[in-house]
């Protein structure tokens, strides 16, 4: 391990010491945490530049203020009046509905973050009629939003297969071919999974009211008063064409975070936020940690402590002879590196370490190549995993012991239920 390396690991462990401890401001502790991988030559500084225009960066500040027109328009109101209706106050029933939609959403767009920020506006009004905090709904919703993303052979879901056999070809390793409907067999019983916890359990272990007040949070408190008609109709034409467009972007062929920005500039310029109000609905302190996060995730990237865990990693597959170990294996530590690296990056170093190790013991990879994927897809547990997780913090007013703690049992319990079905549906050794 060459000392790099080993300057990487301690930044990235004081960095993750500095936001459970709290004293410090997240966002100032990810700046400095940027600038420390950078003066120690763990990231370059034009890697480092690139992050600051991010178009993830680019996309969560616009959806910021497509979310605050929206929750600035009555229309949003009459949508949770509508939802409390049917659910008769039952937050439970309000769950269930939300829970429903947010999977179905994930299934045609393939961001955490545009999910959790179209479904937002909606829970935290709903939570006004029902008179409690958002904090008990917000963090729940983010976990279906981002743990459930394209696991339906529907919209961005129909490729993973296409993906999947490209890793296959490319390692040499023909003999298997994953099915069209294989990545939904292996991770249907955990969505169900997710949506029952989700639905039933997870409000339980949500704190009743913020522990921390955001600027979105004020924000919202502030904007009570009705906007003109012209407005008003504009707010909500503004949003429902912002969704639609996401929904069809891959037909449109226009990026993102390009959609989601013509969205924030058609709020100001149809007068339904000012200027003010838009940047002030815009959360810098996350903004800024959602920067550093891509610092550290890069500087983990660049000085290949991910490739020294996949390595050791499969060393490790090879000395065990259970399957459901090898399969624990490697569920968790793809789980875990992704809390403070990019759920793209993990996929691209371990899934082929995963077709490596399986190829040296004659093994079906299969199995192993979506429990790898579908451990990158659910992180959660801190702002780091994925941009959702610090839009998440700012409407709900989560700090990041409280994420953790929220995120422990529904990660054993995603772990669990993952290993034990792929590992039998899609064995090792058939």
């Amino acid at each position: 391990m060459n000392s790099t390396l080993i300057i990487c690991l301690v930044i990235s462990v004081l960095t993750m010491i500095s936001y459970v401890w709290g004293k410090i401001p997240m966002g100032l502790t990810s700046l400095l945490s940027m600038a420390a991988f950078i003066l120690t030559g763990c990231l370059k500084p034009a890697t480092a530049l690139t992050y600051v225009g991010n178009a993830n960066g680019i996309m969560i500040i616009a959806m910021f203020v497509v979310a605050a027109g929206f929750t600035r328009t009555q229309f949003v109101k009459k949508c949770a009046a509508s939802v409390n209706k049917i659910a008769r106050g039952s937050l439970m029933m309000v769950m269930l509905g939300y829970v429903l939609v947010t999977s179905l959403l994930a299934q045609f767009i393939q961001s955490s973050v545009i999910v959790f920020g179209i479904m937002a506006p909606m829970m935290i009004a709903t939570c006004e009629e029902l008179k409690i905090s958002p904090s008990k709904t917000l963090f729940p919703l983010s976990i279906v939003s981002i743990a459930t993303i394209s696991a339906l052979p529907l919209g961005s879901g129909a490729t993973q297969a296409a993906e999947l056999n490209g890793y296959l070809e490319a390692n040499a390793y023909t003999e298997f071919v994953v099915g069209l409907t294989d990545p939904m067999k292996a991770r249907l019983p955990m969505l169900i999974a997710v949506m029952i916890y989700c639905i039933f359990f997870a409000t339980k272990f949500a704190p009743d009211k913020p522990i921390v007040e955001t600027t979105e949070m004020k924000t919202r408190q502030d904007n009570k008063t009705a906007l003109p008609p012209f407005q008003e109709k504009a707010g909500y034409i503004i949003f429902i064409a912002t969704t639609l467009a996401l929904i069809f972007q891959r037909q449109l062929r226009v990026e993102t975070w390009v959609i989601c920005l013509t969205g924030a500039l058609a709020m100001v310029l149809f007068g339904v936020l000012s200027e003010k109000e838009a940047v002030a609905s815009i959360n810098w302190p996350m903004a800024f940690l959602l920067v550093g996060s891509f610092a550290m995730g890069g500087a983990l990237t660049e000085t290949g402590a991910g490739e020294v865990v996949g390595n050791a990693l499969a060393k490790m597959a090879n000395t065990i002879s259970n399957p459901y170990l090898i399969g624990l294996v490697f569920f968790i530590v793809p789980f875990l590196l992704t809390q403070v690296m990019m759920n793209r990056t993990v996929m691209i170093i371990f899934i082929p370490i995963a077709i490596l190790a399986c190829k040296s013991m004659g093994a079906n990879p299969i199995g192993i190549m979506i429990l790898v994927q579908s451990a990158c897809l659910s992180s959660f547990m801190t702002p780091m995993a994925t941009p959702a997780v610090p839009m998440c913090m700012a409407s709900g007013g989560y700090t990041i012991a409280s994420l953790i703690k929220q995120s422990i049992l529904p990660a054993c319990i995603l772990c669990i239920v993952s290993v034990a079905w792929i590992m039998t549906v899609f064995p090792l050794f058939p």
